[in-house]
């Protein structure tokens, strides 16, 4: 049943939500007083940007916005690109497998008007950010995990495969003779691919999607998934999304964050390194173990990106340039 369908039904049903007239009565319930952070209408050129050097992704979404699509279409088609390519052995086919061999996807998707849809430990489908998609505009649920988000996307016409390839399957051989767990603190360890886009009516859109930690305990879920902590939008504000190990994003609902932050006047660059603070900052925090990176699009089309360590990339494709960029951080030893 469709999102829509679903409101509409429950509401007829009787189970829609009330809301209290004395809120609406209230002398203080004034939209535009409640929201003068907001920022007004602005004429933004569209632009993209997403995590580390994916210039084939950017390109992609790049092209969608160009042919008069939205940035809804932009960011899905564009981390379309990356779940496809096996040789990037962190997103999609060829992902590393968990410490059983098993591939287990996650993704998320939000739209312009706060939408949003997920899937988590999908196995044995390709485009989890397209089924994440499907999760938000065909039921009335955001997220849906493991055999059941799988089920649904066969429901969906999507087509079961093996995601093990055989490059990342002599990887995981090779881990378990040591069988060491940790992090990985190096420019290849690209465990997601976050993407955000502004289109020709100045609306933002976002996704999120990865296999996830290398080798991770079977049923870890990170925060790539997870709205507010790998991805979160707001039209009238910008969006944001992060990368890295995601149990530390998830424990300060990293971007929401960002995109609050910027609601308060800090620039994009500014929320990012703010959020990358209040990681490094927190109390027993190992920070110097593991890595975070976020990068932030407002509604002006100013970005920011930042890491706790160096080699964090952002590729932004904006007036006609697809360029990657290294970002800055914080641990300078």
């Amino acid at each position: 049943m469709k999102r829509r369908n679903f409101i509409k039904n429950a509401s007829i049903t009787g189970i829609g939500l009330t809301i209290s007239t004395s809120v609406l009565n209230c002398k203080d319930h004034n939209p535009e007083k409640n929201h003068n952070t907001a920022m007004a209408p602005i004429n933004t050129t569209p632009i993209v940007v997403a995590t580390w050097d994916v210039k084939e992704s950017t390109q992609k979404a790049w092209e969608v916005i160009q042919n008069g699509g939205t940035a809804l279409d932009a960011v899905e088609q564009g981390c379309m690109v990356e779940e496809a390519n096996e040789k990037g052995q962190t997103v999609g086919k060829g992902g590393l497998p968990d410490r059983d061999g098993n591939v287990t996807l996650d993704a998320c998707i939000m739209d312009k008007d706060g939408n949003c849809g997920s899937v988590v430990y999908l196995q044995n489908i390709t485009h989890a950010v397209s089924v994440a998609r499907k999760v938000m505009e065909e039921t009335p649920h955001v997220m849906l995990a493991g055999e059941g988000a799988q089920q649904f996307a066969i429901s969906q016409g999507f087509e079961r495969e093996n995601l093990l390839t055989d490059a990342s399957k002599k990887a995981w051989e090779n881990w378990k003779i040591n069988s060491e767990y940790k992090p990985i603190i190096n420019i290849e360890n690209h465990d997601t691919i976050g993407m955000l886009a502004i289109d020709k009516n100045g609306d933002i859109s976002g996704a999120c999607t990865t296999s996830g930690l290398a080798y991770k305990m079977a049923g870890r879920v990170g925060d790539s998934p997870i709205i507010g902590s790998g991805l979160f939008v707001d039209n009238e504000i910008g969006g944001c999304v992060a990368t890295g190990l995601g149990e530390e994003v998830m424990k300060t609902v990293g971007s929401f964050l960002v995109v609050e932050l910027m609601r308060q006047g800090k620039t994009p660059q500014q929320a990012c390194e703010e959020a990358i603070s209040r990681i490094v900052t927190k109390p027993n925090s190992d920070y110097k173990n593991f890595q975070v990176g976020y990068i932030a699009v407002n509604k002006k089309g100013e970005t920011g990106s930042y890491a706790i360590h160096q080699h964090f990339s952002m590729t932004k494709y904006q007036d006609g340039v697809n360029e990657t960029i290294q970002s800055d951080y914080i641990i300078k030893t």
